[in-house]
């Protein structure tokens, strides 16, 4: 199944442009005294649209779309067959953003997805089970500096382009500066975040004319982001996520911050699953990560080392390297 993991991000990272929504099939129009080919796919469950194609005449427009129809039912098709043996698949809406996201470029430049979907999508990537991982609600994303687009383009319009009913969300604090976005009526929200020394300030993505909420230590999280995975409704789509080391140590860090101790817990608990994934792999990464880690998230490690070495008690490679931490 990772043979068949791998072959599908190879794959799809040399499809270029994705497919939004459903494969689709092929429909011939007639309109103005000519025939048209269009695509008829469905960009949500309940909603079908049509993608023009080219007139009917034009057989290499035809062929093209039709080698990208199959390509995205195949890609359907493994997708299922992982989610089967136990990979982990987030929603069509998720798909849907994703999808939009990677074909406008932003994960090439620069954009990474963080939070519970990073974590689920390095288990993906190592073909690691864990039965505290659930996909979200949210899709957190980030950027540590000015994101390198092609043209500048807005969050809002990106989002509307998935055909899904988005509207900005504003509270009193944001003060009118709209750092997320959720469907109406509720259901998924994307917000976006980025470095900062003060936690939740307004910061502006000109980029994007959007605004991101600012998290202490994002810098470190965001650098050395590399290009993965993501599988979601019928995609599996090329993105970027956080090192994995390092969301580990923040994960730790996070796990002391909030005043919610089921999240705290869930977080602390997937901090535990990937170090001892990443063990399994490398017996030196939890030293070398260790050191490149600010000392306010290694004292945070030394404050939950009881609670980690309980986490990983049918671990002990890893219990015992985080041991030597002290």
């Amino acid at each position: 199944m990772r043979a068949l993991y791998a072959e599908l991000k190879e794959r799809t990272n040399a499809a270029g442009e994705l497919l939004p929504g459903t494969p689709g099939t092929l429909v011939k129009r007639a309109g103005t005294g000519h025939e048209y080919w269009y695509r008829s796919y469905y960009p949500a469950p309940s909603k079908r649209s049509e993608q023009f194609v080219g007139t009917v005449s034009n057989a290499e427009a035809y062929e093209v779309m039709q080698g990208r129809i199959s390509q995205s039912e195949w890609t359907a098709q493994q997708v299922a067959a992982l989610s089967t043996f136990g990979y982990l698949v987030a929603d069509k809406v998720v798909a849907s953003v994703l999808v939009e996201m990677r074909n406008r470029g932003f994960f090439d430049a620069g954009m990474v997805v963080v939070g519970t979907l990073a974590y689920v999508s390095w288990l993906n990537e190592y073909g690691a089970i864990a039965t505290v991982a659930k996909t979200h609600e949210d899709l957190e994303l980030a950027r540590r500096q000015s994101l390198k687009l092609a043209t500048k383009t807005s969050l809002l319009s990106t989002m509307q382009a998935t055909q899904l009913p988005f509207e900005e969300v504003h509270n009193a604090s944001s003060k009118g500066r709209a750092t997320a976005v959720m469907l109406q009526g509720g259901g998924l929200r994307v917000e976006m975040f980025a470095p900062g020394p003060i936690l939740g300030e307004i910061v502006a993505v000109p980029e994007l004319d959007w605004h991101a909420r600012a998290t202490p230590f994002y810098d470190y999280l965001l650098e050395g982001s590399r290009p993965a995975a993501i599988l979601a409704g019928g995609h599996c789509i090329p993105t970027t996520l956080p090192n994995v080391t390092r969301l580990m140590w923040y994960k730790i860090y996070s796990s002391t911050r909030s005043k919610n101790l089921a999240a705290d817990e869930k977080d602390l608990a997937a901090a535990a699953t990937l170090a001892a994934i990443t063990i399994e792999r490398d017996g030196m990464v939890l030293r070398e990560s260790y050191r490149e880690a600010p000392r306010i998230l290694r004292n945070a490690a030394h404050s939950r080392l009881p609670r980690l070495e309980q986490l990983l008690a049918e671990h002990p490679q890893a219990r015992d390297e985080f041991r030597k931490l002290r």
